[in-house]
């Protein structure tokens, strides 16, 4: 029923919300020995996002701590600030896109 750019803000916030898990796995895993920090190639899986789940990927460069782990608390906190960012600004779009969509249904909104 929504139109293409409504359909587009819709699979960008589900890749928003799948990005969040991921973040949120990192950090649960903030003391997991040998654990490796991922991510999701936000670019490449909007692009194919007809996937029903996004791929990680494992993040390389980052110091890694003498147990194996190279989660960073800051790059995380950072990542879940930038994702809820974009997640409200995603959520905006489509409020105003559902309201266009009202809007038309209604007649314009003109009257008589």
């Amino acid at each position: 029923m929504l139109d293409g750019v409504a359909n587009s803000i819709e699979r960008y916030m589900t890749l928003l919300v799948d990005r969040q898990k991921v973040v949120a796995s990192n950090i649960a895993n903030v003391d997991t020995p040998g654990y490796q920090t991922k991510d999701i190639d936000f670019r490449t899986e909007l692009q194919n996002s007809l996937d029903s789940t996004p791929h990680t990927i494992e993040i390389s460069g980052l110091q890694t701590k003498s147990d194996g782990n190279n989660v960073s608390l800051d790059r995380e906190a950072r990542l879940l600030a930038e994702n809820a960012l974009r997640f409200n600004m995603a959520s905006k779009m489509m409020r105003s896109q559902i309201r266009l969509l009202k809007s038309a249904i209604d007649g314009g909104g003109t009257t008589g």
